[in-house]
C-alpha cells in the first residue's frame, strides 16, 4: 500500500468514526480530527501534483523516443536567469524550486535542501499552559493590631459562678486614753459573680480546596481563627457592653470626679487626669488610647516648652510611649479623637489592667473536623469566658464635651 492509499484509508476511517459516534465526540476530539484531515488533504494534494509531474515527464520521454529524437529536459540552475526566486515574504513551498525539490524527494528520496525548509522555534509564549508559574508558599493579608490588652489583664480559670469577695469599707484606728478601749467594727463584704459567655469562630472550606490548597492556606486559616478570637476578647475587655459578652472597662461608671470632659486633647487635660487618679492607685495605672490620639499629644509642650510626650526606645529596641512619665498602651478598641467625634464619646482612659479579671471556663482550642453531609473541612475555636472590672478606683476617663 502506497502513501496515497494510506491517506485515503485514514480519511475513510475518520469519516466512519464521525458517522458512528456522532454526538459522543467531544469538542477536543472534533478539533483533533479537523487538524488531521487538513494535514492529510494537503499531503494528498502534493502527492497528486508530484504524480502529474512525473506522468508528464514520462509522456514527454515516450514521445521523444517515438519520434527518434533526444529529448533534453532543461532544469535551470537556481539563481540563474532561467529561475526566478519568490520574494522573501512569499511562501517558500509555492516556489518552483521547492516543488522540484519535493518531486525529487518523492521519486528518488533526495532530502529537501535546508534553505527550503520552514524553520520554526517554539517560544515560551507558545507553551504558557504547560509552564506553571511558581507560587510563593505565603498568603499576604491585611494586618490587625491585636495582643496588646490580653497580656495585661488578670487571668483566671475557674468554673462558672465564680464569686470574688469585695469590700469598700476599711476599719478605722482611733486614739484612746490609757485603759480605754475602742468601738468594735464590722467588715462588710460583697462579691462579684462571673458567669460565662460563649465565644466561637469557625471557618469552613470544601474538600476540594482543602486537598488542593497550599500548606500556607491551612496555616493561615488557623492563624485567622486565633486572631479573630483574640481580637473579639480584647475588644470586649475595653468596650464590651456585658450583654452576651464580658463587660468592658469603658462600660463602668468612674468614681466621682474621675470622668473628665474636654473639647480637645491638651496638656491641661493630662494634668487634671493625673490629679483625678487617687494616689493609692498611682502604681500600675497606664494610659490607653489609639495611636492617632496619642500623636496629638506629641506636639504639645508645657509652659517651659518641654514636650509632654516621650517616645523612647527600651532595652529590647521597641518604642516605649509615655505621657507625663506614665506608659501609654495603644489599641484600636477605643474611639480616636477628631473634630467630628460625637459628644460624650470616651477617647482615652487611665486604668490599671490588673484590676480587670478574665475568667476562662473553657480555654480556647483549635479543632478540625469534617462535615459528613457536605464533606467540608471545618476549622473551629470555642471558648467560654467572662470578664469584669473588680476595682474601678484607677479608672479615669476623657470624653468629648
Amino acid at each position: 500500500m502506497n502513501r496515497l492509499q494510506e491517506i485515503e484509508a485514514r480519511l475513510a476511517e475518520i469519516a466512519s468514526d464521525i458517522e458512528t459516534r456522532g454526538a459522543e465526540l467531544t469538542a477536543e476530539q472534533i478539533t483533533a480530527y479537523n487538524a488531521e484531515v487538513d494535514t492529510l488533504k494537503a499531503e494528498r494534494t502534493q502527492l497528486l501534483a508530484a504524480n502529474e509531474t512525473r506522468a508528464a515527464l514520462l509522456s514527454s520521454i515516450a514521445e521523444g523516443r517515438a519520434a527518434g529524437t533526444t529529448v533534453v529536459q532543461n532544469f535551470p540552475t537556481p539563481g540563474t536567469s532561467g529561475e526566478t526566486r519568490t520574494a522573501e515574504n512569499a511562501d517558500p513551498t509555492e516556489s518552483m524550486e521547492y516543488r522540484r525539490a519535493f518531486m525529487n524527494y518523492v521519486l528518488r528520496g533526495t532530502p529537501i535542501p535546508t534553505e527550503l525548509r520552514a524553520n520554526e522555534i517554539t517560544k515560551t509564549t507558545d507553551v504558557g499552559s504547560v509552564i506553571p508559574a511558581p507560587v510563593l508558599n505565603k498568603i499576604v493579608e491585611k494586618m490587625e493590631a491585636v495582643g496588646m490588652i490580653l497580656q495585661l489583664v488578670t487571668r483566671t480559670a475557674y468554673a462558672g459562678g465564680l464569686n470574688i469577695p469585695t469590700s469598700s469599707v476599711k476599719p478605722v484606728a482611733t486614739w484612746v486614753a490609757e485603759g480605754a478601749g475602742s468601738d468594735k467594727q464590722k467588715k462588710p463584704t460583697g462579691f462579684i459573680t462571673f458567669g460565662y459567655h460563649k465565644l466561637r469562630c469557625a471557618v469552613a472550606v470544601t474538600l476540594e480546596v482543602d486537598t488542593m490548597a497550599l500548606s500556607a492556606f491551612e496555616m493561615t486559616l488557623i492563624n485567622n481563627v486565633v486572631e479573630a478570637m483574640t481580637k473579639a476578647l480584647e475588644q470586649a475587655i475595653v468596650s464590651g457592653d456585658g450583654v452576651g459578652k464580658p463587660k468592658g472597662i469603658l462600660a463602668e461608671t468612674p468614681n466621682a470626679g474621675q470622668a473628665l470632659t474636654t473639647a480637645a486633647p491638651s496638656y491641661e487635660n493630662l494634668v487634671k487626669a493625673e490629679g483625678a487618679l487617687p494616689i493609692e492607685y498611682e502604681n500600675g495605672a497606664v494610659w490607653c488610647m489609639t495611636k492617632k490620639t496619642f500623636m496629638l499629644f506629641i506636639e504639645m509642650t508645657d509652659a517651659t516648652g518641654q514636650p509632654i510626650a516621650r517616645v523612647n526606645y527600651g532595652i529590647s529596641g521597641k518604642p516605649e510611649r509615655f505621657l507625663l512619665g506614665r506608659q501609654v498602651i495603644l489599641c484600636n478598641y477605643v474611639a480616636s479623637f477628631s473634630d467630628t467625634l460625637a459628644a460624650g464619646t470616651k477617647f482615652a482612659f487611665l486604668f490599671n489592667f490588673a484590676d480587670y479579671i478574665v475568667n476562662t471556663n473553657y480555654a480556647m482550642g483549635i479543632k478540625r473536623f469534617e462535615d459528613n453531609d457536605t464533606d467540608d473541612r471545618v476549622t473551629r475555636a470555642v471558648m467560654l469566658v467572662d470578664g469584669k472590672v473588680v476595682d474601678k478606683g484607677s479608672l479615669v476617663t476623657l470624653e468629648k464635651s
